[in-house]
């Protein structure tokens, strides 16, 4: 298959969800809503409060080991502060994608025209994913916790992916490690039983991924229809690898060790965890229906993703 200019890709060029919309038309739309929904967390927030008595820093029904053997053993102060260690675990794996993110959207935008929207738009993305992270990284050290890096073999992972990486399989990547995030996120910063400050830090990171979700759900589309066949092929595989990679981890072991747990029996009940496997695959459905629809789950890359526990 040849690739499409993308003048042919405005006339009329749909794929299983419809007509694909106007790239320059979704980025003002994009930046309109930044200019008005924009935050600075560090003024947003009262970062100085105290953390309240009896509050989670993440749901409980979203911890890892909840409804598992160990869960029903713990205290509940050990399992709020198990809440607290996983809220910073997960802050560091966001911290870990958003930069690889960064490094995909300026490779994108490198060869095109710095004065279109789109590219506009992707540099707004960046400065909101600058923020983030800084964002992140200061709820961790406020929750007095260490900084849980991914294990060297993921970060050398994502180091290999954010170099070979195809566009299409970029924006797969994007959302994969936005959608499952955003739909904890959801349940999180309503949730009364769990800290303000975290609250507030999912509040805004949602209000703003909605966004980048929004952005990069656009491009994949058009980029499913006009990438050559081996693009796409390429992208199939290697989503499917990182559906894996991120599914792992997205659980560090160092979390149960630093709350008094084996860990090794802590990892093994998690994986044997229905409540669990129903979280990951409820947080990836909207995802995985989507990718189904445009063509990205088939072949090795759709058994790499149920391997990977995020597809049933």
């Amino acid at each position: 298959m040849t690739t499409m200019s993308e003048a042919d890709a405005l006339e009329g060029l749909r794929d299983a969800l419809g007509l694909l919309k106007d790239r320059e038309q979704v980025a003002e739309r994009l930046l309109d809503s930044s200019a008005k929904h924009s935050f600075d967390p560090d003024k947003e927030l009262d970062w100085d409060a105290p953390f309240e008595d009896g509050k989670w820093f993440w749901p409980p029904e979203l911890v890892s080991l909840y409804d598992t053997p160990l869960w029903r053993r713990m205290s509940e102060e050990q399992r709020i502060d198990l809440s607290r260690h996983e809220a910073a675990a997960l802050a560091s794996l966001g911290i870990w994608f958003e930069l690889i993110l960064m490094q995909l959207l300026v490779r994108h935008v490198y060869d095109k025209a710095a004065t279109s929207a789109h590219v506009r738009y992707a540099l707004t993305e960046i400065e909101d994913e600058c923020r983030h992270s800084k964002m992140f990284a200061r709820l961790i050290t406020r929750g007095e916790t260490p900084h849980y890096p991914v294990a060297p073999v993921h970060h050398a992972l994502g180091r290999l992916f954010k170099t070979i990486s195809t566009t299409p399989g970029s924006f797969t990547a994007t959302l994969l490690g936005e959608e499952i995030l955003d739909w904890m996120q959801r349940l999180t910063f309503p949730d009364e039983r769990v800290q303000t400050l975290v609250r507030g830090v999912t509040r805004i990171h949602v209000v703003e991924e909605a966004r980048h979700v929004r952005y990069a759900r656009e491009e994949l589309r058009r980029q499913m229809v006009t990438a050559p066949r081996w693009s796409r092929e390429f992208t199939r595989l290697t989503s499917g690898e990182f559906a894996r990679v991120f599914s792992e981890a997205f659980i560090n072991p160092e979390v149960y060790t630093n709350v008094g747990l084996d860990k090794r029996v802590a990892v093994a009940q998690v994986r044997a965890s229905g409540h669990r496997r129903e979280i990951m695959q409820t947080g990836a459905k909207r995802l995985t229906d989507f990718l189904e629809d445009i063509g990205v789950l088939r072949g090795v890359g759709r058994q790499l993703w149920k391997s990977s526990g995020l597809l049933a």
